[in-house]
């Protein structure tokens, strides 16, 4: 029980009675929260919609009451609407980028792999070309040479 009046009773210059229904919901240190409920809802409708819900939900639904009257009044066209909206926004703008940096990194790793397949096909190009040496090999008598590749080379058997 809080003593002294609730700050529903508080806002409409009223006695707190034992049984009243704002006082477990709108605490007469916090008359903030009652303000907004009462501005946007009306303190009677939110007494009845207080009334129509179980008792364990009860704490629950004055506390949504008082975020959906707060963005209302912060927002009067959009209230709640707007801040799920730009939540909404927000998820799609970050799933875009995730979208576009895993592309990247895709883009970056077979950028890697073509350098990788390059470099070894250089290093495989640089052994190649070392052990498949052209070389001389005399012809005649006179002293002419005639080069020849290895897969050239003129077989006397």
């Amino acid at each position: 029980m809080i003593y002294g009046r609730c700050a529903a009773c508080k806002s409409q210059r009223r006695r707190c009675p034992s049984d009243c229904i704002f006082s477990p919901y709108f605490p007469p240190n916090d008359p903030q929260k009652f303000y907004c409920v009462h501005k946007i809802y009306g303190g009677s409708n939110v007494g009845k919609i207080l009334q129509q819900i179980p008792s364990y939900a009860r704490e629950q639904a004055a506390d949504t009451l008082y975020l959906e009257a707060k963005c209302r009044i912060q927002d009067p066209i959009y209230g709640c609407v707007g801040i799920i909206s730009r939540l909404y926004q927000q998820i799609h703008d970050t799933e875009n980028e995730l979208s576009k940096i895993q592309t990247q990194i895709v883009f970056h790793k077979l950028q890697n792999t073509h350098v990788e397949v390059e470099s070894n096909f250089n290093i495989l190009s640089t052994i190649e070309a070392e052990t498949n040496l052209d070389f001389l090999s005399p012809q005649g008598t006179m002293g002419q040479f005639q080069y020849y590749h290895l897969n050239q080379v003129p077989r006397f058997y």
